[in-house]
């Protein structure tokens, strides 16, 4: 397959996460692979920014990689780690260059005992949202071309849309659980009102109202003293009458 056809196969995966079920992942471990087959790179990583903006360690090539990565996130210390804070790219840095690695002399020191030479890191960003970075790493110096940078940054691009619509589904899959929960929590609530209303022969509001305050005094959820005067397991006489 040429270069060609592997990018767009590579684009075409991502576009698949846009309208399918997918592992975020297993996605991302693809993307590490499709970074090595057409950027002729040694190794690749993925750093995500949790909720609290902290950086973890999501995906990698290979072991060595991902133990290289876990130490720049101890070390808070790389470019992969600069680059998520400016959400700048920071390309062809050669590990024995002190100029270049200034700030980090210590990861530079790890990488180069992991055998890598040079690194790149680019920002997975849409916008002014910044969600990681995307991290390749080489065994030989040379640069990253003009050409392969723009196809990094594009691989960086399409992966960005496909983690944040991830986090929209998920979100939306929490509001609809959520409301699903409460309209159960309303029907509950609303037969608990109608029983205790005939029984008591008082009005719905009065009937709400009574069981509002015994669940505030007794510091327990409404809808679960409601559930349980359905089922029969409330004895009534202990709610305070209006």
């Amino acid at each position: 397959m040429r270069r060609e056809e592997r990018l767009l196969a590579a684009m075409v995966e991502a576009v698949d996460t846009l309208v399918d079920d997918f592992d975020l992942i297993d996605f991302l471990h693809r993307l590490c692979d499709r970074c090595n087959e057409l950027l002729d790179v040694s190794a690749v990583g993925v750093m995500l920014a949790d909720p609290g903006g902290s950086l973890q360690v999501i995906a990698a090539s290979d072991e060595h990689t991902r133990l290289l990565e876990l130490f720049a996130l101890q070390a808070d210390q790389g470019p992969c780690v600069e680059c998520h804070r400016s959400g700048t790219a920071r390309l062809n840095i050669v590990l024995n260059s002190p100029v270049q690695t200034a700030g980090f002399a210590r990861f530079a020191g790890h990488a180069r005992q992991a055998g890598f030479v040079t690194t790149h890191a680019l920002p997975l960003r849409l916008r002014q949202q910044i969600v990681g970075a995307l991290n390749l790493f080489d065994t030989r110096e040379q640069d990253l071309s003009t050409t392969d940078a723009g196809v990094a940054q594009a691989l960086a691009d399409v992966a960005t849309i496909a983690i944040l619509q991830h986090r929209t589904i998920a979100h939306g899959n929490i509001e609809r659980a959520q409301l699903r929960a409460a309209l159960t929590s309303r029907i509950s609530i609303e037969q608990a009102k109608g029983i205790l209303a005939e029984r008591w022969n008082i009005t719905l509001d009065d009937a709400f109202d009574a069981l509002r305050r015994h669940a505030r005094a007794h510091r327990q959820p409404l809808t679960a003293l409601c559930q349980q005067l359905i089922d029969g397991s409330l004895d009534t006489s202990i709610i305070q009458r209006p």
